[in-house]
């Protein structure tokens, strides 16, 4: 079922993105990083069985910030691209203020849901603070990636759009792995219960997954800019 679940999640998600895309342009994309964003940071909490592999949820959503700042880059340029990943940091650190804030209120004697929020909130700000770290890192640098490789194939084949698969695996991959690793030291090393065995299971099964959905974006991708094609060709 997990299983299922998971591969359902990167249909779902990567679909969603193409859509907002194709309604509201570069809008639907900066819109989709805050929202997967938000939702990465608490997914992230929760820990499963899959593909015989315990593993963090939060993977898929993270890996659709990959594809939106690669679907930026391609059609809209690397300015464009760093936005969303300064709009993505922005998100975080009012979520992690905003959740922080909760956890000052006294609760009602009526109330009943103040206590399972502080067991899932409380853990936030360090979350945050991990993911809004590396995600700066690792996402600045795909995009930097991303274009060094354009750069690359331009001169070496004498395309512009050719080549668009390695540019767009060639980034990810390489800043998904950095991704993976510095969050879970940073978000789990020390924690009661992540035990050194169950962080490296954590980071071998995160980036497995991570290799999985970069190969699978690769379709979204061409898709986004066919896209960008159309509806430029529509504009003139």
């Amino acid at each position: 079922m997990n299983e299922l679940i998971l591969a359902g999640s990167v249909v779902f998600i990567f679909g969603a993105v193409l859509l907002a895309y194709r309604l509201w342009d570069d809008t639907g994309l900066y819109a989709m990083t805050v929202t997967v964003t938000i939702l990465a940071n608490i997914e992230v909490l929760i820990l499963v069985d899959a593909f015989k592999m315990e593993q963090t949820l939060g993977n898929v959503l993270f890996a659709a910030t990959f594809l939106i700042t690669d679907i930026l880059s391609e059609n809209s340029g690397r300015k464009a691209a760093n936005r969303a990943v300064f709009l993505g940091i922005g998100a975080s650190v009012f979520f992690a203020l905003l959740t922080a804030s909760w956890m000052l209120y006294v609760p009602a004697a009526s109330d009943w849901a103040m206590p399972s929020i502080r067991a899932i909130f409380s853990t936030t700000p360090r979350l945050v603070l991990a993911s809004m770290s590396v995600y700066a890192v690792s996402q600045l640098l795909d995009v930097w990636l991303y274009h060094k490789w354009w750069d690359f194939t331009d001169k070496k084949f004498g395309s512009h759009r050719k080549y668009l698969w390695l540019r767009n695996n060639g980034s990810t991959l390489i800043s998904q792995f950095v991704n993976t690793v510095l969050f879970n030291l940073a978000a789990f090393a020390g924690v009661e219960g992540y035990t050194p065995s169950l962080l490296a299971s954590i980071i071998f099964a995160g980036y497995a997954i991570y290799v999985a959905t970069s190969l699978l974006d690769t379709p979204a991708v061409y898709l986004a800019r066919r896209i960008h094609d159309k509806k430029a060709k529509a504009a003139l």
